[in-house]
């Protein structure tokens, strides 16, 4: 079975066909800057580029950087356009793909579907973590597999800041810190995490994931075991298409 699924990022939209038996991509991604600003109507025209570059028809799973609700309605919008809160996303998206069925779901959620079905937490039991580090952080909570949705762990405080203003991929860019200084506030994050979950595994995604023997090695003192996301930068993907089948299911 193939569903549509699209990650909506700060710095791109990106999607295609997904095998829901393999959790992957059934074709080659395709992918348009987001706009800036992201306003609603902005993403949405990027998001009919995405689709209608494969010409789909069917159900469209789509990934969005904030806590959406009901798999529809959007309540914070941390690093898009503001106007985003409380904008039904399923009807806008629905409607600029010509009425296709849509399911909305928060990014890092979709990712950690993703990684818990196909990828580094497959099959593993108890609290699982995955944290995603780029723009922000965004965080996916499991427990025996199942997801608490919308946790939002990247505006926990940390240092008196936002944690992902703290130690997202993207504050180690824009204060130039080696990679040695930022496993440092990576491990600080963590430690804060574990105190509050006690969770067995950690997961860490996002694009930097593709680096993790640059940074994983330097963390200590975290009790939970921590490993890299294995689908990288298809989890968002695959995670939103998954999230459209379970809904068509219901439904059916």
């Amino acid at each position: 079975m193939q569903i549509f699924g699209v990650d909506i990022g700060g710095s791109g939209i990106k999607g295609a066909p997904v095998d829901l038996d393999r959790g992957d991509p059934t074709q080659e991604r395709f992918k348009v800057l987001t706009p800036h600003p992201a306003t609603p109507d902005g993403v949405a025209d990027g998001v009919k580029q995405v689709v209608d570059h494969f010409g789909w028809t069917g159900p469209v799973g789509l990934t969005f950087p904030g806590v959406v609700t009901d798999g529809a309605t959007i309540r914070t919008a941390a690093n898009v356009d503001k106007s985003w809160i409380d904008t039904d996303a399923r009807a806008l998206f629905s409607e600029r793909l010509g009425g296709l069925p849509v399911t909305v779901v928060n990014d890092a959620d979709a990712a950690g579907i993703a990684e818990v079905n196909f990828g580094a937490g497959r099959d593993r039991r108890g609290t699982v973590i995955l944290l995603t580090f780029g723009t922000g952080i965004g965080s996916a909570l499991f427990v025996d597999g199942v997801l608490v949705p919308n946790t939002e762990l990247g505006h926990l405080e940390l240092d008196g800041h936002e944690a992902e203003k703290r130690a997202s991929s993207k504050a180690k860019d824009d204060h130039q810190l080696t990679w040695e200084q930022w496993a440092r506030r990576v491990q600080k994050y963590l430690a804060h995490v574990e105190m509050l979950f006690s969770p067995e595994l950690f997961i860490i995604g996002g694009g930097v994931s593709r680096k993790s023997q640059k940074f994983l090695p330097l963390i200590e003192g975290i009790k939970a075991e921590i490993v890299p996301a294995q689908l990288q930068n298809n989890a968002g993907i695959v995670g939103a298409a998954m999230r459209a089948a379970m809904r068509a299911a219901k439904e059916e």
